[in-house]
């Protein structure tokens, strides 16, 4: 009986996956009322993939009537059966304010949950959370360790912007290790603050490199470093 039971689950679980797959499959190609009625099958059946994808279909009105509450029930659906993505979305709805009522509160909760599973998208935006003490007690620590774990994940936002955050906490190694990568990106602004750091740690032929890209690149602050650290001898 339980392996009848695990084989049919199985089958249902494949069935779920084809239904979304042909979905997606149908919304490329611009049938979306095709599209729409495969994810909601699958939504129905507890496919959190399409639920979100519902959620979307519903708050835009594409392949259906626009409905802002089905919208969001079929979003919380997929969020409170631990879809990360979905999480992250309800998230930054109740933070901005949009298609709900603005709640920094509930922001905080969603955000954490999907930053807890590891969503990067999730990590930066709670760690903006903690940054500006919005929803929660501003905690610039807690918000440097949530941007490292994002930017680790590849988030591009995340990897702008921690080297300021490491720079603000006058950890000026960890600061320069991530403003090293963002200026090998071609970041101009990272160039003017590696080169500040180094002149402070006296590490004057990195900070000649780096002042002298900054400089070329018409940062007039550049060429005031450049003179005050006599960094032409080095």
């Amino acid at each position: 009986m339980f392996k009848y039971i695990l084989s049919l689950l199985l089958l249902m679980s494949v069935s779920l996956f084809a239904d979304t797959k042909e979905a997606l499959e149908a919304f490329k190609k611009k049938d979306y009322e095709k599209a729409f009625k495969l994810y909601e099958k699958s939504a129905i059946a507890g496919d959190t993939t399409a639920q979100n994808a519902l959620s979307y279909l519903y708050l835009n009105g594409i392949g259906v009537l626009k409905d802002t509450k089905k919208g969001i029930n079929w979003l919380e659906k997929a969020a409170n059966s631990s879809d990360a993505r979905a999480q992250n979305d309800l998230g930054m709805m109740y933070l901005t304010g949009q298609n709900v009522a603005q709640d920094s509160k509930n922001a905080f909760k969603w955000l954490k949950k999907a930053s807890d599973a590891k969503n990067q998208n999730a990590q930066y935006n709670l760690a903006l959370m903690y940054y500006r003490g919005d929803g929660a007690d501003q905690n610039v620590t807690r918000a440097s360790e949530l941007l490292e774990d994002s930017a680790l994940q590849g988030n591009e936002q995340a990897i702008k912007n921690i080297g300021l955050v490491y720079m603000q906490l006058l950890k000026f190694d960890k600061a320069a290790e991530w403003l090293e990568k963002n200026a090998q990106m071609g970041d101009e602004r990272a160039y003017y603050l590696l080169a500040e750091i180094y002149c402070t740690n006296e590490n004057f032929e990195k900070a000649k490199k780096w002042a002298k890209k900054s400089k070329d690149s018409g940062n007039k602050d550049a060429e005031l470093l450049w003179l005050k650290y006599n960094l032409e001898k080095y």
